[in-house]
């Protein structure tokens, strides 16, 4: 089959889950395997400006972070219930990245062009956005010092095989990087459909100094909104959910 045409965002009409099949893409990719992909040398220098037009000369940055966003559920139901609030999207997979932005881009354009002639104030999608990144190397050079507010790991990938658990999303070394971008009082939200790796994530989270069980406010949407969570309630299979806050530990 011939690759996909690209079409102009403003003709386009919002990606959905028929469209996807022109997205496809394995479910998972090594994040140990050396990508093709050009990082910012540091927060500062990441152009915020074209990821969130709407927000040009505000000086915000992104307080919600999404790390393997998937195809975006989670960010597009988000959107319009904090829509002064930046959330960024990270995806190491190039094609599912890539439905994520043409979706973000469609929903943008549909946004100003409603049949009735009025924009929906919350529902503006300007404050959502993707960059193409693998996290685990690389989330420093994006997120500054107590930048964040949210931190999603929703149905990471489990790797099962013990000799694989070094790849797993949530990992001591990790938290220590998460720690740093989460402000005191931010949340991390784990969930996933595998038991064994709830366990893991959470016990790694309670041996971790920095953080203490804590339920944030997004809950809802971290159980309904993936497309991973709505194939996990079709198969009528169970949720594991874990909740950490950042803690501010005083200074000796």
């Amino acid at each position: 089959m011939g690759k996909r045409k690209r079409t102009d965002a403003s003709t386009e009409q919002p990606p959905n889950d028929a469209g996807k099949r022109f997205y496809r893409q394995r479910a998972h990719a090594n994040p140990f395997s050396d990508h093709a992909l050009d990082y910012p040398k540091s927060p500062r220098h990441v152009e915020w400006d074209s990821h969130y037009p709407a927000f040009n000369g505000s000086g915000k940055v992104p307080a919600f972070a999404d790390v393997g966003c998937g195809f975006g559920g989670l960010l597009i139901s988000l959107a319009p219930l904090f829509p002064d609030t930046l959330m960024l999207g990270l995806e190491i997979r190039v094609q599912v990245s890539q439905y994520v932005q043409d979706r973000i881009n469609a929903l943008r354009v549909a946004a100003k062009e409603q049949k009735d002639g009025t924009i929906d104030e919350k529902a503006h999608y300007q404050n959502v956005s993707i960059v193409r990144a693998n996290a685990m190397k690389f989330l420093p050079n994006y997120f500054g010092k107590h930048s964040l507010s949210a931190l999603f790991f929703l149905f990471p990938d489990p790797h099962f095989k013990s000799r694989k658990h070094k790849a797993r999303i949530i990992s001591p070394t990790l938290l220590a990087e998460y720690a740093f971008v989460l402000q005191p009082g931010g949340i991390v939200y784990t969930i996933t459909d595998v038991k064994d790796l709830h366990e893991w994530m959470k016990s790694h989270l309670e041996d971790f100094p920095l953080f203490e069980p804590g339920k944030g406010p997004i809950v809802d949407a971290v159980y309904t909104s993936t497309e991973e969570g709505k194939k996990v309630e079709r198969n009528k299979g169970d949720k594991w959910l874990a909740c950490f806050r950042r803690i501010q530990v005083p200074r000796q």
